[in-house]
């Protein structure tokens, strides 16, 4: 099968970044499902592992975990899906990746595929709306109000990936005023169009902003990235008892101004339930059947922003190289080989 991977861990601007291989077709067993991937999209989590982690062994090692795609075979002990039902899922990240024609992954974090958008739309959004949804509902618990708050929750990063979906889902789960920032007029203009009641300008203090709003307090922030500079604004600006989450990796996280406050911080890493095979790893697959009816609604749109073409190395690298320019706006998606 068509494959595309990396052998030596490391930065995008080279030739052998991402290369273009033919890898062995595997055979499902026990929960797995072998799926035909049509669509995938790029998260930031595949720069960090190019980046980062180096092939343990020959072969190169497949990034991607965002696919749609047609459960092919099933393994003997699947009992969800079956050959011929179309599938979304984000994978595993200690698995190889989706960047392949064909791909296995167990059926408890997989859902079925929203019916009423194209597999490329589809495929921009299982990481994203795991990690919004997970972080919302599961780590910021926001629909339990912070005793005497303001129900807000303010969105650092809005315009981005998980971003644009935690906009959405906030406005259609929850009764919170969304604010979100944005630092450019077009991102700006995405995320009120993705449903922000507000928008302020994350590159600006937040407190002047938010007071010239009225907004006396916020209840949750969700900071997607570069949390470590917003700590001290967050501590001013945030509810007593209110909760701060983050996903990404700072080296240096000050919680300090939060004591005062007794506000709580939350971790996000979508990988969790799979990587340690939680007792509830099947939330994963009752959460994208959730997403997938609510986009069949009309109540969720898709996030993707631009098709860079087929699933190749030269379009794979092009995705990578916008997203670590840190100016990507929605997802990037990929479709066919």
């Amino acid at each position: 099968m068509k494959a595309v991977g990396y052998r030596t861990a490391g930065p995008i601007d080279r030739a052998d970044a991402l290369i273009d291989f033919e890898a062995d077709k595997p055979t499902p067993s026990g929960h797995d499902l072998l799926v035909k991937v049509q669509a995938v999209s790029v998260n930031p989590v595949d720069t960090k592992i190019r980046q980062r982690r180096a092939p343990e062994g020959p072969a190169p090692d497949i990034l991607g975990w965002d696919a749609v795609g047609i459960v092919e075979a099933v393994g003997e002990e699947v009992e969800t899906f079956k050959p011929g039902d179309t599938v979304w899922y984000a994978g595993a990240i200690n698995r190889p990746g989706t960047n392949a024609e064909y791909h296995l992954v167990d059926e408890c974090i997989v859902g079925a595929a929203p019916k009423s958008i194209p597999a490329s739309a589809a495929a921009a959004m299982p990481l994203t709306t795991l990690t919004a949804y997970e972080m919302l509902f599961d780590r910021l618990r926001v629909n339990e109000p912070v005793p005497g708050g303001t129900k807000t929750l303010l969105v650092i990063g809005g315009a981005g990936g998980v971003g644009s979906i935690t906009i959405q889902l906030a406005r259609a789960l929850t009764n919170l005023t969304v604010i979100a920032t944005a630092s450019r007029p077009e991102t700006q203009d995405w995320v009120r169009e993705l449903g922000a009641h507000h928008v302020i300008n994350h590159a600006d203090p937040m407190g002047p902003q938010l007071e010239a709003l009225g907004v006396e307090s916020v209840d949750f922030i969700y900071s997607t990235n570069q949390s470590h500079l917003y700590t001290a604004q967050a501590g001013e600006v945030m509810t007593p008892q209110g909760r701060f989450g983050l996903i990404d990796d700072p080296e240096v996280f000050d919680i300090m101004p939060f004591k005062p406050k007794s506000i709580s911080v939350h971790w996000e890493f979508m990988y969790t339930r799979s990587l340690f095979a939680t007792g509830d790893m099947h939330r994963q697959s009752k959460i994208l059947n959730n997403v997938a009816s609510l986009i069949d609604e009309g109540k969720i749109r898709s996030t993707a922003t631009e098709t860079l073409g087929t699933i190749c190395a030269a379009n794979l690298i092009k995705a990578h190289t916008i997203l670590e320019s840190g100016k990507a706006k929605g997802k990037f998606v990929l479709e066919g080989f």
